[in-house]
Formats: C-alpha cells, structure tokens, sequence
C-alpha cells in the first residue's frame, strides 16, 4: 500500500510539472509573441525610442532612433546614453532634480549628416512598484515643423504688410512726378534741389513697390504645374540676361549628364535660378573683385539630379547658421529684404526637391570651388515605366 501511495504521488507529481511546463511554454509564446508585437510596433514608428536603464546604459533602441543620432541600433545598445545622445544631459539632470515622472523639452542637435536639428524630446520614469528601473526616451525631429510654421506665420505677416503698403504708393508717386512736371519752370531759386528730391521720393518709392511685390510674391506662392522639362535650357534661358547685365561676371556651365529633363515649373525654377544668380553678383560685388560664377549640373545617384552654383563672392556669413538663412526676413544685405532664399526653398519644397547652402559632403572632390559660396539644388529624376 506503501509502494502504490508513493507511486500515485509520484504520477500526480509529474502530471502536475507536465501542466506546469506546457504553462511555462505557452507563457513564453506569449512573451515572444508580445516581444515582436513591441519591436514590430517600434520599428514602424516614427519616433526614435530609447529604454536607458537604471545606470543610465541603452537596453532598446528602434531604428528611428538610430537614424535620427546618426548611428546604428547595434551600436546603441549596451552604450552609455550620454556617450550616445550627450544632448540629453539637460532634460536628465532636470527630471533628477524635480522628481517628476516625465519631462518634456526641445533640444538642439548638430550632426554632420544632417546639420543644425531640433528635436522634440519627452523622458519618462519607469518604475516597477516604488522603485525606479529605468527610462524610456522619446523624441521626434520637428525641425522642418518649426520652418514651416515659421514660414506660414512670416507669409501671413507679409500679405498684411504689402496690403497696407501698396495702396499709397501709386498717389505718392503720381503726386511727386506731377509736382516735378507743374512747378519745376515756376521755381527760380536752386531747381536742382527741387528736382533732386522729387526723383529720390520717385526712386524711392519703386524700391519700396519691388519690396512689395516680394512680399507678396511670398505670401502667395502659386502651386507649381509640373511638367518634363530641360533644367539646362531653364538654367540658360536666366543665365542669357545676366550675361548682357554684368559683362564684367564670367559664367561658366558644365553639364556632366545627357538627359537633363525633371519635372519643373519652368517659371517658377527660372526664378530659383535668377535668385541664386544675383546672389553671387551681389557677393562678388562686396568683395570687389573679377566674378566667376560656375554652374554644374550632373547626378547625385539613381534618384537624384543636382544643381551646384558656386562663386568667388564674400561666401556665407561664418557665424550664422545655415538653416537660418533660408527663413524669412533673415538677410546681411544693405538693402536686401531676406525673402529670396525663403521663396527659393518654398518652391524646391513644391518640386519635392531641396536646398543646401555650402558644399554637401557627397559633393566634396568634384573640383567644387570653396573660396565663395556655394548652393546646391536638388530635384528628382524622372522615373522611367
């Protein structure tokens, strides 16, 4: 009776770790199943997503992430989060200081890759009952967010400045030009002075109204029509009257590709191209020296065709930012009103292109010249059915 008690013990026994491990197995699949789930979800997301645990060491990396801090998820984790993401350190020390569980705030990033960018960046406090056990990180690019808030808020201010601007500038010039025609012969004492100012009240009053169609022209850019055209024949065409205007400015092409055609409105890149131009005259002109203007147009890869203008003007600013420098309003011109870059990247945006200012690093060995400035114009091929 013994020997049958130990033995129904021993068979309940082992019934009972068979449950147990059939248990164990399916809450492993469940785990495993909840774990892709997770990195399923984490990949496909936007957002660059970081789990720092309690000695601040990287345990959960997306790809977002990765490509956000210019590096690799394998690289990220097991790092140290401030050897990774030093940027951080601020939101880190405040959440330590005012024991919250998240915190919220912008910070600026520089990357070689990508430039000056702003990052949206919240960290929450993950805890397991009362104590802390890590961190997980958020945080999204809205640099370009930023731009086009800033660009919709300056083309609101614009439409209301050329609204109120433009409509006494008609009468004021009529009325300076028939004071000149009327009392010019009745005046006897210094005509000189008379005529003098009117024509400054006339001059001045066109450079006010060519302000005025800036900024309207900026307040109300058309959609672009796209068509097939011939970037090189747009590029020539705005290069024609430059030509006769500054004989002094030599302006060289170079063409490094047979088909040239993208999918442009022919106006509106022309005004890309005459924009850019006059830039590099204006630069040359400060430096006071025999201009060189050199355009190159030829690929970047399968995907892309680029437009690299460069000069041996006074160059970019060295203490601004580039980024800046395409915003409205921002410019180091005497009389310059700081909408022509912000017109030129609002339209390559609307080509589904883009702009750099400086030479890329993709671009550096192709006899680019770096003693002026250099603008870089990007557009996508074609693709061929």
């Amino acid at each position: 009776e013994e020997f049958d008690y130990l033995a129904g013990s021993f068979n309940r026994m082992t019934e009972q770790l068979q449950s147990q491990r059939s248990e164990l197995i399916e809450a492993n699949r469940q785990i495993d199943r909840r774990r892709h789930l997770t990195e399923t979800v984490l990949a496909g997301v936007s957002s660059g997503v970081i789990g720092v645990d309690k000695d601040g060491h990287i345990n959960l990396a997306n790809q977002s992430a990765a490509h956000l801090l210019s590096t690799s998820a394998d690289d990220m984790t097991g790092g140290y989060i401030l050897d990774i993401f030093p940027q951080i350190e601020v939101l880190l020390d405040k959440i330590k200081a005012e024991h919250k569980k998240s915190v919220q705030g912008e910070i600026a990033v520089l990357s070689s890759r990508t430039g000056k960018r702003t990052f949206l960046c919240r960290i929450s406090v993950e805890r397991l009952e009362d104590f802390n056990t890590g961190l997980i990180i958020t945080f999204d690019d809205i640099t370009e967010l930023q731009a086009a808030q800033r660009t919709s808020a300056w083309s609101d201010v614009a439409r209301r400045i050329a609204h109120e601007i433009k409509n006494p500038l008609t009468p004021i010039q009529l009325s300076a030009e028939r004071l000149k025609r009327k009392y010019l012969k009745q005046i006897e004492t210094d005509p000189d002075s008379f005529v003098q100012c009117t024509d400054t009240i006339i001059r001045h009053v066109t450079d006010i109204g060519r302000m005025v169609d800036e900024f309207s022209s900026f307040a109300r850019m058309p959609e672009p029509v796209l068509k097939s055209e011939d970037i090189k024949k747009s590029i020539e065409e705005s290069l024609f009257l430059l030509k006769q205007a500054h004989p002094e400015v030599q302006f060289t092409t170079t063409c490094k590709i047979d088909d040239t055609n993208v999918h442009i409105d022919t106006r509106q890149i022309r005004q890309v191209i005459t924009n850019l131009l006059q830039n590099s005259i204006d630069a040359i002109d400060l430096k006071n020296k025999a201009g060189e203007v050199d355009i190159l147009i030829s690929d970047k890869n399968d995907e892309q065709i680029f437009v690299a203008i460069t000069d041996n003007g006074c160059g970019f600013p060295t203490d601004e930012d580039m980024s800046k420098l395409t915003e409205p309003y921002v410019t180091h011109k005497a009389k310059g009103t700081g909408l022509g870059l912000a017109i030129v990247k609002k339209i390559m945006e609307d080509h589904g292109g883009q702009i750099t200012l400086g030479v890329p690093s993709w671009l550096q060995g192709q006899n680019i010249k770096t003693e002026g400035a250099c603008v870089v114009l990007q557009f996508p091929k074609i693709k061929q059915k």
